[in-house]
């Protein structure tokens, strides 16, 4: 009996090591996801946008082409800090939060100890059950202190790294978006022309990585390809209407 239970007892932390290992990943990768579909949706669409008003004024390729990298530049440093600065107010929000958690514990233990029990018992488990549970976690404060932190609060405890590396992931997905539609103003010449090739190339692009966000966010990706594209198509005729309505009252 006695071997049973050792094997039992070591069959469930080898199930929690795995499961933390697994939300610890599912946890990263949708950080990630998230910042990637920032970055890729903006820089498609707003340096696409700048082209195609830039194409109605009847300016050179290269003009446009300068002012284009001029804005994939600007853009993806001020994405990139905004998503530093988001990550880090995220981070100084947790880091207040588990001050005022461990005061708490301290201050007034049965307070929060009867935080606990209404917790649990929200998950449906009886007072014979969670009072065990919540004198485990009083002998251990910093099991306590974790269990407050997500439960009461439902704050996940961020990656010291994780400011640095959203910066950097927005930063880099905005430029790789910007650069698809000034793709062909490097190589034709004639802003008329590169628009339309522009327009193409773009909205290719769109429905591409509208589908790709669908997919990766469980929503619908022929959905999202079409609503993505058409948020971009808006755009860009907007940007090339109201170039072409100045250009004509300047005339």
């Amino acid at each position: 009996m006695a071997n049973q239970n050792q094997n039992g007892y070591a069959d469930l932390e080898k199930q929690m090591l795995i499961l933390h290992d697994h939300e610890e990943k599912h946890f990263m990768s949708s950080e990630i996801v998230r910042d990637v579909i920032l970055g890729v949706s903006d820089g498609l669409t707003v340096p696409f946008a700048l082209a195609a008003g830039l194409s109605g004024a009847d300016v050179s390729s290269s003009i446009i082409l300068i002012a284009g990298i001029a804005e994939v530049a600007a853009g993806a440093i001020s994405m990139g800090l905004g998503g530093y600065l988001a990550a880090k107010s995220e981070a100084d929000h947790y880091m207040k939060e588990l001050k005022r958690e461990q005061d708490e514990i301290i201050a007034v233990p049965d307070t929060e100890a009867a935080e606990v029990a209404e917790i649990l018992s929200q998950y449906g488990a009886e007072p014979h059950e969670y009072g065990p549970v919540v004198n485990a976690l009083r002998r251990n404060p910093q099991a306590w202190l974790d269990f407050m932190m997500k439960f009461e609060l439902g704050l996940e405890k961020p990656d010291p790294m994780r400011a640095v590396q959203s910066a950097m992931t927005i930063a880099f997905s905005y430029i790789i978006g910007g650069l698809v539609p000034l793709v062909p103003y490097m190589l034709i010449p004639i802003a008329t022309r590169a628009v339309v090739a522009s327009v193409i190339l773009t909205i290719v692009a769109l429905m591409i990585f509208g589908f790709a966000k669908g997919h990766f966010t469980g929503t619908q990706p022929f959905k999202s390809a079409l609503q993505t594209a058409f948020i971009g198509a808006i755009a860009s005729a907007a940007a090339y209407s109201i170039a072409k309505l100045f250009q004509a009252y300047h005339h």
